[in-house]
C-alpha cells in the first residue's frame, strides 16, 4: 500500500481530523503479488486508519485499476442477474462475508465503510473518481493504453466510449489478466518501477546517455507509427514529463465529456502527477466543460519521477484534496513543512 512510513503516518494523522475520508483508488496494490500478500500488507495500515477515525467518520473507497479486483465478486453478481442497471456515475458496491471488501471494512472499524464505483459525488458540484478510464483515451503509449487498444479490437468495441460500461468492456478484461499474473508473482516484483518510469528513464536518459537515448527514441517513434497504422492509436511517441502531464489531462478531460460529468470541480489521481500547483499553466487544468480538474498525485514514492529536487517534485507523495462544505477544494501536501 504505502511504501514509506512518513506518508502512512501523515495519512493517519490527517484522517483523524476529517469527517469523511475518501480513498480514491489503488487503496491496495494488487499487481505486485498474490492477493493474500497484498491484504496482509494493507491490514495494519487500514486498522490504524480506522482506529484514528473512530465511529463518527465514514470511509469511502472508490476502486481504481490497481485494486479493480476488489470489484470482481460484485461485478459477477451484477452480470448473473441478467441485464444490470447502468453503472452511472456513482453506483453503490456491496460485498459478502469473507470477500476482500468485507475484510477491508472490518479492518477499518469502528469507522463505517462505503464503496462506490466508478466515482462519488462529494458535493453537488464536486465529483471524484480514480481516473483510470483515461487510459482508454490517452495518446501516451503506456502499457494499459496499448492493452486497451488491443482489447478494443478483440471485443470489437467500435466507436468512442459513451458510458462506464463501454470503458469496462476494454479495461476490465485486461485488469483480470494482470490480476492472474499477480497471483503467480506479479508484474512489479524485483523493483524497476512502473512502465511509465522505465520508459521515461530510457527515452529521457542522462546527459551521458543522450546519444543512446536518441537512438532508442527513433526506434520508439517507429514502433508508435506502426501501432497507429494498426489502429491502436492515436498515439504520440513522447513519454516526457511534460507529455505525461498534458496527455493525462487531455485524456481525463475526454472521459468527463464522454460520461457527461458536469461538475464545477473534479478530483482524480491515477497519473501520479499532482496539480494544479504554483507555476502550473491553469488553462491545462480546465476541462472543456468548464470543470476545474484537481489531481491528488501519488502516495507511493516513485524515485524515477522525483527528479533532481524531490522535495519540490509534483510526483512526491503526500498530496490530498481537502473538500469543505462549500468553496474550492484545496490541494495540500501533508508532508510539506507547515
Amino acid at each position: 500500500m504505502l511504501r514509506r512510513e512518513a506518508p502512512r503516518q501523515a495519512l493517519i494523522a490527517a484522517a483523524s481530523r476529517c469527517g469523511r475520508l475518501v480513498l480514491l483508488g489503488d487503496v491496495i496494490e494488487l499487481r505486485h503479488g498474490p492477493l493474500r500478500e497484498a491484504l496482509a500488507a494493507a491490514r495494519p495500515v487500514l486498522e490504524e486508519i480506522g482506529s484514528a477515525l473512530g465511529r463518527e467518520t465514514e470511509v469511502v473507497i472508490v476502486p481504481g485499476n490497481h485494486d479493480h479486483r476488489l470489484l470482481r465478486a460484485w461485478l459477477g453478481r451484477r452480470a448473473a442477474n441478467g441485464v444490470p442497471p447502468p453503472l452511472g456515475l456513482e453506483t453503490p458496491v456491496d460485498w459478502r462475508d469473507e470477500e476482500p471488501l468485507d475484510r477491508i471494512a472490518e479492518w477499518l472499524q469502528p469507522a463505517a465503510t462505503r464503496v462506490a464505483y466508478p466515482g462519488v459525488w462529494l458535493r453537488d458540484d464536486v465529483y471524484a473518481m480514480h481516473g483510470h478510464y483515461g487510459d482508454r483515451e490517452t495518446t501516451v503509449p503506456i502499457l494499459e493504453r496499448l492493452g486497451a487498444g488491443l482489447m478494443g479490437r478483440v471485443m470489437r468495441a467500435n466507436g468512442a466510449p459513451r458510458s462506464a460500461e463501454d470503458y469496462e468492456l476494454t479495461l476490465a478484461p485486461m485488469y483480470a489478466w494482470i490480476d492472474a499474473v499477480a497471483e503467480q508473482g506479479g508484474l512489479g516484483r524485483g523493483g524497476g518501477g512502473s512502465v511509465q518510469v522505465r520508459a521515461w528513464r530510457g527515452l529521457e536518459g542522462s546527459h551521458r546517455r543522450r546519444i543512446h537515448a536518441q537512438a532508442v527514441g527513433l526506434a520508439f517513434s517507429s514502433v508508435v507509427f506502426a501501432l497507429n497504422r494498426a489502429g491502436f492509436g492515436p498515439l504520440r511517441p513522447d513519454v516526457s514529463g511534460v507529455e505525461l502531464r498534458r496527455g493525462g489531462l487531455r485524456a481525463f478531460d475526454q472521459v468527463l465529456g464522454r460520461l457527461r460529468i458536469f461538475a464545477r470541480h473534479v478530483i482524480f489521481g491515477h497519473t501520479h502527477r499532482a496539480g494544479p500547483l504554483p507555476g502550473d499553466d491553469q488553462t491545462e487544468w480546465a476541462a472543456a466543460s468548464g470543470a476545474a480538474m484537481i489531481n491528488t498525485g501519488s502516495w507511493v514514492e516513485e524515485r524515477g519521477f522525483l527528479g533532481p529536487d524531490p522535495a519540490r517534485s509534483p510526483y512526491r507523495p503526500g498530496f490530498a484534496a481537502v473538500v469543505e462544505d462549500d468553496g474550492t477544494p484545496e490541494l495540500v501536501n501533508l508532508l510539506d513543512p507547515a
